[in-house]
């Protein structure tokens, strides 16, 4: 056996249709689409949510729903990560900019700080907003919360 001989296992392969070769392929005339409409003509591309003429279901059913415009939008940042952050960088003050450079939040995010997990070094910590439990576990620890 060499590479000139080879053949693909049998049955494994078939022969494609070829459409619109003349009535004696068996596969002329209408070339399988059938009668008429969209569908038997060139160019034909089926919209999405298209339900033949029927009124599509996102046009049927009612818009629903609320959006305030006014709602404020904070990145949750947890007390661990805060530990982590002091320890790995030796920080006794941690603010926005320390945030942004350790990656946690992007340069228009407010933050909120909130009161996962625990912290064992005093810190001063600047953010948008703090939960209460997050003030309490730094307070308690002698540092404190400044609202930005």
């Amino acid at each position: 056996m060499n590479l000139s001989n080879l053949k693909p296992a049998a049955g494994s392969t078939k022969t494609r249709k070829r459409i619109g070769r003349g009535t004696g392929s068996g596969l002329g005339g209408t070339s399988t689409r059938g009668h008429k409409g969209a569908k038997s003509r060139s160019g034909y591309s089926k919209k999405i949510g298209f339900e033949g003429g029927q009124m599509p279901i996102q046009r049927r059913l009612p818009k629903f729903g609320f959006t305030n415009i006014n709602r404020v939008e904070y990145k949750a940042v947890n007390l661990e990560t805060l530990q982590a952050l002091a320890e790995s960088q030796k920080l006794t003050k941690i603010g926005i900019e320390d945030l942004k450079k350790a990656g946690f939040i992007s340069s228009r995010q407010l933050v909120k700080i909130l009161g996962n997990g625990a912290i064992t070094v005093k810190l001063e910590v600047e953010a948008h907003a703090f939960s209460k439990s997050a003030i309490a576990a730094i307070e308690a620890k002698g540092g404190s919360a400044i609202k930005l």
